[in-house]
């Protein structure tokens, strides 16, 4: 399978020239969707500079030093997508997290190496497994088991130890908590959720913010109670 599509049509959320050479790398099939993912390629050479081609970042993988989400990866068509950690070994010894700007771009920004090893992962389904127990799946396909009287329901936030997927938050989504909004109008922006309209029709379900506007219930990343649990970079509004 040859993973590239024209330049012209890449997502809009990718900060790639939109002039140049015919083609460009696609995201491999993963945890994120194509248009909410940047492929690994694209980050080190043209979001970080830091290599200047395939070769170059073929090389930068084989040494060991490029880290997503805590795990040492090889794999250049590997897609990078919100909340994703990006970390790099020395002599580099650089963090980064991938988040949306004003604008809607996907955007690297840098994090304390501390945080390299948490992230915020979004709650979309809760179902029961075998053995009387319960499975969450977050936004980005990680399914975590959790006891079946756990209070974790679709749309709440988690904070989880990568790679041991610990999970060390909760965030649920009710009045007055913080959160970060993903898509829409609004998006990257920070709001205090008002309330959650249910509506039982084939719209999705609309959360509305004290600050004054409402967006989809799929948007809404909550990141903590009175301030984000995780850096989100200067470009988001506090």
């Amino acid at each position: 399978m040859t993973f590239r599509l024209k330049r012209r049509a890449a997502p809009r959320a990718w900060t790639i020239p939109r002039k140049g050479t015919k083609w460009v790398k696609r995201p491999g099939p993963g945890p994120h969707a194509q248009d909410a993912s940047i492929p690994l390629q694209l980050v080190l050479r043209d979001l970080l500079h830091l290599v200047s081609s395939a070769r170059e970042a073929r090389i930068l993988l084989r040494s060991g030093a490029v880290r997503i989400d805590g795990k040492v990866t090889r794999d250049l068509d590997r897609g990078l997508g919100l909340m994703d950690t990006l970390s790099f070994a020395a002599p580099l010894d650089a963090h980064y997290r991938l988040v949306r700007d004003r604008r809607g771009k996907l955007v690297l920004v840098p994090i304390p190496s501390t945080e390299s090893a948490l992230k915020i992962g979004r709650v979309r389904f809760k179902h029961s497994v075998p053995k009387g127990r319960v499975e969450v799946t977050l936004h980005d396909g990680r399914n975590l088991l959790v006891a079946p009287n756990a209070p974790y329901r679709v749309g709440d936030s988690v904070k989880i130890e990568v790679p041991a997927q610990k999970v060390v938050g909760h965030y649920p989504l009710a009045p007055g908590a913080l959160a970060f909004v993903a898509g829409g109008t609004h998006v990257g922006e920070l709001a205090r959720v008002d309330r959650v309209e249910v509506r039982n029709s084939s719209h999705p379900n609309l959360v509305h913010f004290k600050e004054g506007f409402s967006t989809i219930k799929e948007y809404v990343f909550v990141v903590g109670q009175t301030a984000p649990e995780v850096t989100l970079g200067e470009g988001v509004d506090r």
